[in-house]
């Protein structure tokens, strides 16, 4: 059996869907294209895992030849609905970038290991252009959406590549649009009119963004009234778009047996607690799903703020009014926010009652 066939066979035999491989050759397009939209994409292309580099896999792995590349169907069990409205589906499944000491981030290191024990060398820390990278090795097809798309799956996907230092056999490409003929479902759908032409997304007004990038140590904490207003009560990511695809809908429909473990989340997690959670909270329901991107307790905070307010039912006044007197300009901010877009007499009463005094900057910010 060739090496090739051996390592493809050991990742699909540790759970992933689709193995390819290609050239560790540079990604100038994809070089080309962060610089071009520089501005839309300088939160990322500025940030530490440094995707330019990793775009030129030679630069950080000098003896770099092939990239391993896999897919991981997160989408094979059924997401409890009273979750997938508030936390896009690829966090439920725990499978992004998980830790080591979780299944999902056991199974890259069991890659990682099997391919040592081949006499490889495998890169580390290297940032690659995923879903370039699965196009080019065959397995995967681009959707209007920017989303990657497998083959019998859709795009509810998990992309993971691995740089080895020795030559194995390459597959063929699959770079195209795999979407019917002048669809734009996708376009229509987002409320924020993110996706502004087919595979061109602009990050600063897709909803996943704002719930969990805008942090001040990274694209600032402030969320633009008009993005809010259109957040719903998304809290972390959002699936708009790959909902109403048409190649996602035959797994959408299909009947797949619960996750237990969300099933139990999904059993007691409110909105209201995420506002003003425990400690407990906080570890057993918001960093198992939600261990990613935010770091921070007051941004889950805002978040839910904002869904309170545009649920906008009186009822969650109360729970405001304790978030209202946080110790975090940024929950009491958007606090305030949710409370003026409930409206009503309790809300305007807690309002008065706490903003009567001069406002911090974030306070003021908001509000506007």
């Amino acid at each position: 059996m060739s090496l090739t066939t051996q390592i493809k066979e050991f990742a699909l035999d540790i759970g992933y869907s689709k193995v390819g491989i290609i050239p560790a050759d540079s990604f100038p397009e994809y070089i080309a294209d962060l610089t071009d939209r520089h501005e839309m994409y300088s939160f990322y292309s500025k940030s530490p895992s440094r995707p330019l580099a990793g775009a030129e896999p030679r630069s950080l792995m000098s003896t770099a030849k092939s990239i391993i590349t896999t897919v991981y169907d997160y989408s094979q069990k059924n997401f409890p609905k009273e979750l997938t409205d508030k936390i896009g589906r690829i966090y439920q499944a725990r499978c992004y970038n998980a830790p080591p000491d979780r299944i999902n981030g056991a199974r890259p290191q069991l890659m990682r290991e099997f391919l040592r024990k081949l006499g490889c060398e495998v890169g580390e820390k290297i940032s690659l252009p995923e879903r370039l990278v699965a196009a080019k090795a065959g397995i995967v097809n681009y959707g209007r959406n920017t989303f990657a798309y497998a083959e019998g799956i859709g795009s509810f996907i998990y992309l993971q590549s691995f740089i080895v230092d020795i030559e194995l056999d390459y597959d063929r490409p699959t770079v195209e649009v795999g979407c019917p003929e002048g669809c734009s479902a996708c376009m229509k759908a987002c409320p924020t009119q993110a996706i502004y032409e087919p595979l061109k997304m602009d990050p600063r007004r897709c909803i996943a963004f704002n719930t969990f990038f805008t942090q001040d140590r990274i694209a600032g904490s402030h969320i633009e009234p008009e993005i809010r207003e259109k957040m719903g009560i998304k809290v972390h990511g959002c699936d708009i778009c790959q909902e109403v695809c048409p190649r996602n809908q035959a797994r959408l429909k299909a009947t797949l047996l619960d996750d237990d473990y969300l099933v139990k989340v999904a059993q007691d997690f409110s909105l209201s607690q995420m506002l003003n959670m425990t400690d407990e909270f906080y570890a057993t329901r918001i960093r198992p799903l939600m261990y990613n991107y935010i770091k921070e307790r007051k941004y889950f905070q805002r978040n839910a703020a904002i869904a309170l307010g545009n649920l906008g039912d009186p009822a969650n006044v109360p729970d405001l009014a304790i978030a209202i007197k946080d110790p975090e300009d940024v929950v009491r901010g958007y606090a305030a926010w949710a409370l003026g877009r409930i409206g009503g007499r309790s809300a305007q009463q807690v309002l008065q009652e706490n903003l009567g005094g001069e406002l911090s900057e974030v306070a003021l910010l908001v509000l506007k």
